[in-house]
């Protein structure tokens, strides 16, 4: 009986919330005043249980602010084996705690950037030029899958003897190679 792997191999929440702080990337779509569909790569960072999104454009701030649908994807991997991630979707509401506000740019240092990084002046300075927001994802619904644990490659294994060992398959009545 054939088993689908991936489906069957659940992301509890810990590990949820642990792939979210690791991974560096989310991809959001969101729907345009127009019915349009905006897709983007965002940066985040979380912290505690709450996934803050870093909002440069205007389009998804927009599209956020006015309650129109989204999703977002967190996914890695380079072949079947190391495929994992995580769907969302939720609702996006805008980040105005100065608290959370103030800490924001020191978790996206950490996350994305390091001490003497080339661009990481001018990606902060960019963020203020720019009016930068932060939202909070808040999310009703997760759907994870990840084949790195138990997901192995189908195939046919073939073994190849050394040939010092070949002679002992026929020393038992068979010919001799």
């Amino acid at each position: 009986m054939t088993e689908d792997r991936i489906r069957h191999n659940v992301f509890p929440k810990a590990k949820r919330w642990a792939y979210l702080r690791q991974a560096k990337t989310m991809r959001v779509a969101s729907l345009n005043k127009d019915g349009s569909i905006y897709l983007s790569p965002i940066w985040y960072a979380v912290t505690g249980e709450r996934l803050i999104m870093v909002v440069d454009s205007s389009r998804h701030g927009d599209n956020f602010k006015a309650g129109r649908a989204f999703s977002a994807v967190v996914d890695q991997g380079d072949d079947y084996r190391s495929l994992s991630g995580l769907t969302i979707v939720g609702e996006a509401k805008e980040v105005t705690d100065p608290a959370i506000v103030s800490v924001m740019p020191d978790l996206l240092f950490e996350k994305y950037f390091y001490v003497g990084h080339p661009h990481a002046e001018s990606y902060f300075e960019f963020g203020e030029w720019s009016g930068r927001r932060y939202f909070e994802l808040v999310p009703t619904k997760m759907v994870g899958w990840d084949s790195r644990e138990n997901t192995h490659a189908q195939g046919r294994e073939r073994h190849t003897f050394p040939r010092q060992l070949a002679s002992r398959l026929y020393e038992r009545g068979g010919e001799r190679g």
